[in-house]
């Protein structure tokens, strides 16, 4: 059997509110030990190691606790005894972290990601189920050279297109456009795609070691939007990603101070409020290089990419290009 370590950092798949009940509860409140002894199925899959690495609420999650994370499962992936890695976290923030470890990882084991819809207290958890499959998956001889997976409902999703897109079903992410990659089905997995971005070994961005993050803000346009929000984050932001309507679309006073922000140097991504499609280059919005297309990247994901990207460089036609790879 393979060696196995799982990560916790908390979420609602260690949560606890009142027995049976699904709602109304605490997360991150069970150590990952006690969630591990309510699965005696899952020591027949595999050797296991459990570290309680943090317990939190994942809206609790931050850069600096990414930079932490990555650091960690960097030095663990090290290590000749661990063929793979589970990763346990709560689902607001999943698909942000699940992209800053694609990208950020210097590894080709298996690292998976999985959390839960429901605390472990209610009567129906999902997450002893999503736990087990994301182990299962973490052994599969398939499961390497993929990146950074998520297990959530017997798929298997890609962390780059990972999204979560309800907030109240146990089936609660997709995989936008794209397909996901397999699906489990008790403890087998069943590939039928591979991710075609760059990630893990293939990453610049696993070739450093990451203490700090650049500071990136999101503003989001909607009808009649003033330039408010815009001049709060330009005092402390090194980038700012707008969360434009349609295909990244903005109104003509937004126009003119994005054009001022970029010529300060502040490094503008324009992504969509809408949850699928692509943001492609605009003569409009995107000549001389005022502004950087997120082509298929979520606004929370083109703040973790544009974070990561002026980490190694402030020119945005560099950052265009990483843009077009990752």
């Amino acid at each position: 059997m393979k060696n196995i370590m799982i990560v916790a950092t908390g979420g609602t798949i260690a949560g606890v509110g009142e027995i049976g009940k699904s709602a109304s509860y605490q997360a991150g409140e069970i150590n990952i030990d006690e969630i591990i002894k309510s699965l005696p199925a899952i020591n027949h899959i595999a050797h296991l190691s459990a570290i309680q690495y943090m317990n939190v609420d994942s809206n609790e999650m931050s850069p600096d606790r990414w930079v932490q994370l990555a650091n960690y499962l960097n030095a663990l992936l090290l290590r000749e005894d661990v063929d793979g890695i589970v990763v346990t976290h709560g689902t607001d923030t999943l698909d942000e972290t699940a992209y800053f470890l694609n990208l950020t990882l210097r590894t080709y084991k298996p690292v998976i990601i999985t959390g839960a819809m429901r605390p472990a207290t209610a009567a129906s958890a999902d997450g002893p189920m999503n736990l087990y499959q994301a182990v299962a998956l973490a052994c599969h001889e398939e499961a390497m050279g993929h990146g950074v997976m998520a297990v959530f409902s017997d798929t298997i999703y890609s962390g780059r297109d990972i999204q979560k897109v309800n907030n109240f079903k146990t089936d609660a992410f997709d995989k936008k456009d794209f397909g996901c990659l397999g699906y489990m089905r008790d403890d087998q997995a069943y590939f039928f795609a591979r991710a075609f971005k760059k990630h893990t070994l293939q990453s610049q961005f696993s070739q450093q070691v990451l203490t700090t993050l650049p500071k990136v803000g999101i503003a989001y346009y909607y009808a009649g939007a003033g330039i408010e929000v815009l001049q709060a984050l330009e005092k402390d932001c090194k980038g700012i990603v707008i969360a434009g309507s349609g295909s990244g679309n903005y109104s003509k006073e937004w126009i003119e101070k994005v054009k001022d922000l970029s010529l300060k140097g502040i490094i503008i991504v324009r992504s969509s409020r809408v949850g699928h499609g692509i943001v492609f280059e605009s003569p409009v919005f995107d000549k001389e290089n005022y502004t950087v297309p997120s082509n298929t990247l979520s606004p929370q994901k083109a703040r973790v990419l544009l974070m990561l990207a002026l980490s190694v460089t402030k020119e945005a036609e560099k950052i265009r290009q990483i843009f077009n790879v990752y």
